[in-house]
This record gives structure tokens, sequence and C-alpha cells, in this order.
């Protein structure tokens, strides 16, 4: 049980949640931006006392029952809730992150060939990609191992994301974090995610001040606009889809609008590529 990281991760969650988000009165002038530790613990069912240690890291083993209640008391996401579990509990061991990707998974992003298509680990390592897709973030093949995780494009290696605009720099770094702490939570022994972050938080305070936001979020389907030399901009929805029986792993997709013009400049992009 990680009491250090559970303590944090109730403070903040409290913080950001208003009385009248929570159904409770607002009560006047307040010295703190959310809830009060009494009004969580009266949420949740519990004594103020239990509640106060479990954020001061002192705290006991909570019970599912408990941490339950404080998901419902703190209105956490589903994606929360399960890093609050992963956190305090991990009855059966936590999973392990491996990097090997499955024949059928090679084979279905190398069936997509007018469409880019990369395998992701929850490291944000690139594992694997079709020609379209190395042609549009640029040039993977000939990049070393060691720079093909997408977390130190972002943070340390800027002009490395330099197909993406500064406002999608901006949603997808937010985005990129949150994901990374549900990882960190739920491979909690995984020493290249614990490296990983000490890492960009010794080397990125962009970095530094979105974990300590302790947003947790699952990557999932979202929209981005690239910036490409070649063709130009192209507005394509990005499709994560996860690995059946691997939960370390997603395959990305982007897609674009039949006949868009973002479409036809996808289909130029694959013909400059093949004829390269």
């Amino acid at each position: 049980m990680n009491r250090e990281e559970l303590a944090a991760f109730l403070r903040s969650r409290r913080d950001r949640l208003t009385p009248r988000e929570a159904g409770l009165p607002d009560g006047g002038r307040r010295r703190t931006p959310g809830l009060r530790r009494q009004e969580v613990a009266q949420l949740a069912g519990m004594s103020i006392d239990y509640y106060i240690r479990l954020e001061q890291a002192r705290g006991p083993h909570p019970s599912r029952q408990v941490l339950s209640a404080l998901a419902r008391a703190l209105m956490l996401s589903t994606d929360e809730r399960a890093h609050l579990f992963h956190l305090a509990c991990q009855p059966l061991g936590p999973p392990r992150l491996r990097d090997d990707v499955p024949e059928g998974t090679l084979q279905l992003i190398a069936f997509l060939d007018e469409v880019p298509a990369y395998v992701l680990n929850a490291r944000y390592d690139l594992l694997a990609w079709n020609p379209v897709a190395s042609a549009l973030i640029g040039d993977l093949d000939t990049r070393p191992r060691d720079d093909l995780n997408v977390i130190r494009w972002i943070f340390r290696s800027p002009e490395n994301a330099q197909h993406l605009g500064d406002e999608e720099k901006g949603r997808f770094a937010r985005s990129s974090v949150a994901d990374l702490r549900w990882a960190a939570g739920t491979y909690p022994d995984d020493p290249q995610i614990q490296a990983l972050v000490a890492e960009m938080l010794g080397c990125s305070p962009h970095f530094a001040r979105l974990w300590a936001e302790h947003e947790v979020r699952v990557r999932r389907q979202q929209r981005k606009r690239f910036l490409h030399p070649a063709v130009g901009p192209i507005d394509v929805i990005c499709q994560v889809i996860r690995v059946p029986d691997r939960d370390d792993l997603r395959v990305v997709l982007y897609t674009t609008e039949p006949g868009s013009p973002s479409h036809q400049a996808l289909r130029k992009l694959r013909q400059v590529t093949l004829s390269s």
C-alpha cells in the first residue's frame, strides 16, 4: 500500500470538489478551496479521525468498503476510482507490464496501410507502427529505441512533437500525464515507469506541475491536428483500442472524415511514403 500517494491523491480530490457539487450547504467563507475533511468523512460515513489519518499517510489499510465510500464521497470518475484501489490494495498482486506485441496486433496495423496505426505501452513507448504512421509522426524507423518514448518527446524534446500545434501539445501533455499516473498506480513495481516519472520530475517543471495535480484519466478517443511539412494540416480522430487480454498495450489509429481535405492529405502522404 502506497500511503503517501494515497494521501496526496485524497487531498487533491478533496480540494477540487465544492460543497455545491457534493450536495452540501456552502456555509459562507472557507479556508480551504474544496471540501473540509469532516465533510468528506460525513459523506463517506466514517469517523473524521480515520479520514484524517488516511490523509496524513498514517492510516490503516482501508477495506474495499471504505474505498468505495470514499470514491462516492469524492465523486471520482471510473479511472480515478480504479486508481484509488490500485494505490490502496492489490489483493491479487500487481499486473506485469510487458514489451512483446502479439502477432495478431502486428498483422492488424500492417493491414491498415491507409490508416496511421501504432502500438503504445503504458510507459508511452512506441513498440510497433506501420509506414504511414512513421511518415505522419516523423520517420520512426530511423530513431534509436531510447528516442521512441512519447512522454520524453513532449517534455524533454519538444522538437520531436513539432507535428502538433501549441494548443494540441498542451491538451496532449495533460492527457498523457493523467494516463501515465494511471499506469504508475496500476504497475507500481515497474522500475521503468518509476524511473520515467523521476526523470521527468527532475527535468521538466511543466510535467511536475501536471503531475502534482493528481489527475487520473485513461487515454481514449480524442481529436488532433497534425501540421505536416509535406502535406499541410491533417485533422484526425485518434482512436485508442485496448489489445485483448493486455491492458498494458493499446493500438492507436488516426482516422479522417472520408472525402475531407484531411483525408486527401493523408492519401497524398501515403503516396509520398510509397514512392520514397
